[in-house]
């Protein structure tokens, strides 16, 4: 918008929030939309950012079923908005694609080792269907597309509870928890921070290229490292503690970014893991102080509630529906 252009943001706030696009509201150049893309819409555009998808296991497991609609019919819809308006259609794909890799660190050629009926196989496999159908209204109907393999990416403005490893660490240290860590920690992943996938995902829009291009961080790290990394920054107290393995946890993920590189005009990250993990440290440190002064400061006991209203009679409530 900062640019000139014009925004409309979709979201059915399933794991989304409002207070992330709050500055925008009231803006001549945003509109917020609450909807769903497993249902249909029509709209006048030219560029399509498709994110939808809960990408948290905690979040696309719960509700299995749905993960696999949204990446299916949700793309489905998307697609068919695309070809009637001759936009170009940008789908946040993911590294999940690769499975748990045999070959690393992982190309875009590689086609990956990946459970089709495991419990993390909505969203590997959702993935895979998606960049499929995009690839068959390429070919067929000639529908402009784009596919970033997002690998794990961290920030601000995650939620508390999202699952991921970044948020679950900074949040127990920061109330004092131990650190959970699955089987010895010594699966690897390569974390990106946010503002470099931006960069890659606005560049890889306005590429001509139109097969998978991997976006991530390929510094690689193993959970027991980020773990002992966290707790340095924010809580030397705090235990860290072993828990059994996950079924189908990838034991290895590192992005070969050689590609991007070459068709996004020397794209790489730039911001380093201890840097990154400062700022999003930060964003919890200030969210959960908030809610600590919001809890002892504003919200009233039920005990002085029930002191407070003794001998008045019961009264009615207004609900609106929207």
């Amino acid at each position: 918008m900062t640019d000139g252009h014009e925004v409309i943001c979709l979201d059915n706030f399933f794991t989304g929030r409002k207070k992330n696009v709050a500055k925008w509201l009231g803006n001549p150049n945003f509109e917020l939309i609450r909807h769903d893309v497993t249902s249909p819409i029509m709209l006048e555009v030219d560029q399509i950012y498709h994110l939808a998808c809960p990408a948290s296991p905690v979040h696309y497991q719960y509700n299995a079923i749905k993960t696999i609609k949204t990446n299916f019919f949700g793309t489905m819809h998307m697609l068919g908005l695309a070809k009637r308006t001759k936009a170009t259609l940008l789908i946040a794909s993911t590294s999940e694609i690769y499975g748990d890799p045999l070959e690393h660190p992982q190309v875009e050629t590689y086609w990956g080792n990946v459970n089709p009926f495991g419990i993390r196989s909505c969203y590997d496999q959702g993935k895979r269907i998606a960049e499929s159908l995009c690839s068959e209204y390429h070919r067929m109907n000639g529908v402009d597309i784009r596919i970033p393999r997002i690998f794990n990416t961290y920030g601000p403005n995650m939620i508390e509870d999202d699952g991921r490893v970044v948020s679950n660490f900074i949040v127990q240290a920061l109330r004092g928890h131990d650190l959970t860590i699955y089987g010895e920690g010594e699966q690897t992943r390569s974390f990106q921070y946010v503002s470099d996938l931006v960069e890659g995902l606005v560049r890889l829009m306005n590429s001509p290229c139109t097969t998978p291009v991997n976006l991530g961080n390929p510094n690689e790290f193993t959970i027991r490292a980020l773990a002992e990394l966290v707790r340095e920054m924010v809580n030397p107290q705090c235990k860290i503690i072993q828990m059994p393995l996950p079924q189908d946890d990838p034991t290895k993920r590192q992005p070969n970014i050689c590609k991007a590189k070459e068709v996004l005009d020397g794209w790489e990250p730039k911001v380093q893991l201890r840097e990154g993990l400062a700022k999003t440290i930060e964003y919890f440190r200030s969210t959960i102080d908030h809610k600590r002064g919001a809890s002892e400061g504003v919200a009233p006991s039920n005990k002085r509630i029930r002191e407070q209203t003794k001998g008045r009679p019961p009264q009615k409530s207004g609900v609106v529906l929207r």
